[in-house]
Parts: C-alpha cells; sequence; structure tokens
C-alpha cells in the first residue's frame, strides 16, 4: 500500500504520539470529530495502526519503519512497565520534572500546577486543565501512575532518573 504525503505526514504523527486517542489526533490534524479521525484511520492508515487493550491507538512496527520519526515512547527490553524513554511536549518534561516521585505522596493536579507556576515561571498563562491533560498524557504513557482520594492524586511510576525524556515541539 503506498501511502500520499499526506498519509505518511499523518502515520510519523500516530508514531509519534503513541498510545493516543482519537481527540489528540483530530487536534493535531485539524479534523471536526473523532469519527473522522477514525475514519481517515481505517481509509489511509488502516495496515500501519492498531488499538491496543485500552482501544489508545498504537503504531505497528511496519508503521514506524516507514517513516522517519521516533516512537512517542521506548522500554527497556529487560524491564517491565514502564518505559525508559519517552518524547512529549515541553509541558509535560517539565511535569516530569516537578511531580512526585514513586516512592512520594501523590499530588493533585493544583499542587503540580503551583509547583510549575513556581518552577517555570508561568504566571497565570498555564491553567489546571493544562496540567490535568499533560498528567493524562504521561498516565497513557505508563510514567505516571494516579492514586483517588478526594480528588484524583498523580505520582511517577517510574523513577526520574530511569526515565530519558525528549522534548518535542
Amino acid at each position: 500500500m503506498t501511502l500520499s504525503d499526506e498519509a505518511t505526514e499523518r502515520l510519523a504523527d500516530v508514531v509519534e504520539l503513541q498510545p493516543t486517542k482519537n481527540a489528540d489526533l483530530q487536534e493535531r490534524w485539524g479534523m471536526e470529530s473523532g469519527s473522522e479521525v477514525h475514519q481517515y484511520l481505517e481509509n489511509e492508515l488502516g495496515d500501519y495502526y492498531f488499538r491496543d487493550d485500552n482501544s489508545l491507538i498504537r503504531a505497528t512496527a511496519e508503521a514506524a519503519d516507514l517513516v522517519d520519526v521516533e516512537p512517542g515512547i521506548e522500554s527497556d527490553p529487560d524491564e517491565e512497565g514502564a518505559p525508559s524513554r519517552i518524547r512529549v511536549p515541553e509541558l509535560q518534561a517539565r511535569i516530569v520534572e516537578v511531580l512526585a516521585g514513586p516512592d512520594e505522596e501523590s499530588e493533585s493536579v493544583v499542587s503540580v500546577l503551583h509547583s510549575l507556576r513556581e518552577a517555570y515561571d508561568y504566571g497565570d498563562d498555564l491553567e489546571a486543565e493544562d496540567v490535568r491533560s499533560g498528567l493524562q498524557r504521561l498516565r497513557r504513557k505508563d510514567v505516571v501512575e494516579v492514586e483517588y482520594r478526594t480528588v484524583p492524586t498523580f505520582r511517577l511510576a517510574v523513577e526520574r532518573e530511569d526515565l530519558e525524556v525528549d522534548v518535542t515541539d
């Protein structure tokens, strides 16, 4: 199956963002709905992606070989669970830097927001929803775990020194 230039670029997005969901691709591709993303995936990239057990979109090994983009997640083949390397936008990289470690008490979105504002001088430009979204994306990459208390709280699922973070954008 030969891919158009647009399809190849979009396949590169799938490889880079994996694991991802329709909403992330919808935003990246400027589409109107998640169902439009689903149709595009099925019609144009059907041989190059699959949905994992959590219904997240992942690229096949062939897809990763076809495009010149590093996957969003790399795992150490000798280790189970959390990845050893991730490629994420700057905000997510900064969240990894300030978030409580695996052996520390998990913290709320607001606590992480305050830590980010203090460490990086975001001021009021950074909102709780941006942090929540970043935490959830890191959670889907198995880098962050959630603990449900009065509100959901978060902490790293992997030791900071065992994780290499590359910033994309």
